[in-house]
């Protein structure tokens, strides 16, 4: 029988009881203050029970099994917007007060108006010429933090086996500082070219898009021998839906519509690591 994990900060005991009814669930668990399972509900309300959980202002997740999260094998991230609450891009460009108009090129690719994401990111890298490195730590610095959730998400799934990657169509500027200082297993982004400590507005390289991406979290998945069902994938925008449509546990973290669409699971106002709550914890 199906279950629906129940998550938001703040949890109304009448809209608890209110989907438990519309479920037909035989009972109700409480996992933590900011948490409810519904048990053995009935899978024809699915639809139902999920619009009406969204309009409450819950994320709900629908599983019909709970497994271990120690029988999964890979945690794959996307960076800006997802795992940290800035996209480095647009905070660089700001530095030198270009933000709004890379930050439109970034917003409609994101949003999927973009199709071309190589293209997209050229554009943007280019408003960025003459910008100095400083910029980078800078951002780094002062702008860059981890999203709630972040850190307590990557632990467990190191301290429950499971390797970690990062793959952002950003920089390795920042990918690199974020796999070493979360101890992540591998992290692929883009590197900005510099010369003299100034940004030349280019890419060096083949562009990391979301068919790198995808292909980052299949080699690494493949060397796990992972299955679907053993892949977490989180991300936000379009160039993320390759890489979430090779996970069972394909998360949208506060995400464009296209990608709430196609993700399994939905972060809407839960922290990242709520994605724990859908698991038994048990190694």
């Amino acid at each position: 029988m199906a279950h629906i994990i129940l998550q938001a900060p703040s949890l109304l005991a009448a809209d608890i009881e209110r989907l438990a009814a519309m479920a037909c669930a035989e009972g109700v668990q409480e996992m933590g203050p900011t948490a409810y399972r519904l048990l053995n509900v009935d899978p024809s309300t699915q639809a139902e029970v999920l619009a009406m959980a969204q309009t409450a202002r819950m994320d709900a997740a629908w599983l019909d099994e709970v497994h271990r999260f120690a029988d999964c094998k890979l945690l794959a991230m996307d960076m800006d917007s997802t795992l940290i609450n800035i996209e480095c891009i647009d905070e660089i460009a700001d530095v030198v007060g270009r933000k709004a108009q890379v930050a439109a090129i970034t917003e409609a690719s994101m949003r999927g108006e973009i199709r071309d994401f190589a293209d997209s990111l050229r554009r943007r890298v280019a408003l960025l010429e003459g910008v100095p490195e400083s910029a980078l730590e800078q951002v780094f610095s002062q702008r860059l933090r981890l999203n709630p959730g972040a850190e307590k998400l990557i632990q467990s799934a190191r301290e429950h086996g499971l390797k970690t990657l990062l793959v952002s169509g950003g920089f390795t500027f920042f990918t690199e500082r974020l796999r070493r200082g979360l101890m992540l297993d591998a992290a692929h982004a883009n590197t900005l070219e510099v010369v003299d400590g100034v940004l030349t507005g280019r890419v060096l390289g083949e562009i990391l898009d979301e068919a790198a991406k995808a292909r980052h979290v299949q080699t690494m998945a493949g060397s796990l021998g992972a299955s679907p069902e053993q892949i977490i994938v989180l991300g936000d925008g379009a160039n993320d839906l390759q890489m979430m449509g090779l996970a069972y546990y394909s998360v949208a973290y506060r995400a464009k519509p296209v990608v709430r669409a196609q993700a399994r699971f939905s972060l809407n106002v839960s922290p990242l690591d709520a994605v724990l709550n859908w698991f038994r914890r048990q190694h």
